[in-house]
């Protein structure tokens, strides 16, 4: 039987044995959100030995090679020693600049890394608590804004995360994880094309990074923005939206609630065969878009979508 160690722990798996079971079976309480490859909360460090990586393109290839792993999608099938990540040793801190409630029930939270970060407008990040407590979220802010980084926290529900973020105030510490990207992002060959935005909830922030970068961009085609939000208080970002909108003709945005949520998914037809959809949010309103896109002729390909993994 295949052993692993952790530290000063050793100790025998069965052949096959998925790691971050062995792990927490083993008392070491490796955190995870979502068990497929999208939340990175459980990365792990590969010291010695290599296990079998069912997902390696759900990890950046520079982290792979510095010996980074997901312990959700690989299996323990050799003697294998690992570090859990440590976000106190391993993570970037970023100081809270500001904090504010744009809706009853959504956290704009905007933190100042460490040092600059490089990214594009649609990737996400790991945040951790001061506790060891992870959560991934979808940067709102673009690049040019170097000197803080924006989040959208829907802190509706309770959570782990949602719990401490509720009480953060200027000058807390957070630490960053793994900066990676999911299947958002804006093309610039997209320019003349017709260009999409279908959110629900908080799925709108990295949409709207992706819609300031198109416009920055200076976007030819005409922008269709959508957000579903619980009720009519939940459109958080109603105001720069309209702003936005009336700076540039050519950008339509749509505020829907529930109850007109079936006719006005019904009304989604485009007028173009190279129409480009990006689309974010929770499970079923993911499904419910992207299922009405294929019903209207939007190619497969042309739809992008990133869900959000499970609240914890």
């Amino acid at each position: 039987m295949p052993e692993l160690t952790v530290g000063q722990q050793r100790w025998s798996v069965a052949p096959g044995q998925n790691l971050l079971d062995a792990l927490n079976a083993q008392g070491l309480n490796v955190p995870y959100s979502c068990r497929a490859g999208s939340c990175h909360a459980c990365l792990v460090h590969c010291l010695r030995g290599e296990p079998l990586d069912r997902k390696p393109e759900a990890l950046d290839a520079g982290k792979r090679a510095e010996g980074w792993r997901l312990a959700c999608q690989c299996q323990v099938v050799d003697d294998l020693s690992v570090a859990v990540f440590d976000p106190k040793a391993d993570g970037l801190p970023a100081q809270v600049e500001s904090c504010d409630w744009p809706s009853p029930h959504v956290l704009r939270l905007r933190l100042q890394p460490g040092r600059p970060l490089r990214y594009q407008a649609g990737q996400h990040l790991v945040l951790w608590t001061e506790t060891g407590v992870p959560r991934p979220y979808s940067l709102a802010s673009l690049p040019q804004e170097d000197h803080f980084l924006e989040f959208h926290i829907d802190c509706r529900q309770p959570g782990a995360f949602v719990d401490v973020a509720r009480t953060l105030k200027a000058g807390d510490t957070l630490r960053l994880g793994e900066l990676r990207g999911g299947a958002l992002h804006y093309d610039p060959d997209w320019q003349d094309q017709p260009l999409w935005l279908l959110a629900a909830g908080t799925g709108l922030a990295p949409l709207y990074g992706i819609l300031r970068e198109a416009l920055r961009q200076g976007h030819q085609g005409a922008i269709r923005v959508v957000h579903l939000a619980r009720d009519a208080s939940e459109h958080y970002l109603a105001g720069e939206l309209a702003s936005l909108a009336g700076q540039h003709p050519g950008m339509q945005v749509q505020l829907l609630v529930p109850e007109h949520w079936e006719q006005a998914l019904s009304g989604l037809r485009p007028t173009s065969r190279q129409t480009w959809a990006l689309v974010c949010g929770g499970p079923s309103s993911v499904e419910a878009y992207s299922k009405r896109l294929f019903l209207a002729g939007v190619a497969r390909n042309q739809v992008l979508a990133d869900v959000f993994a499970t609240r914890s």
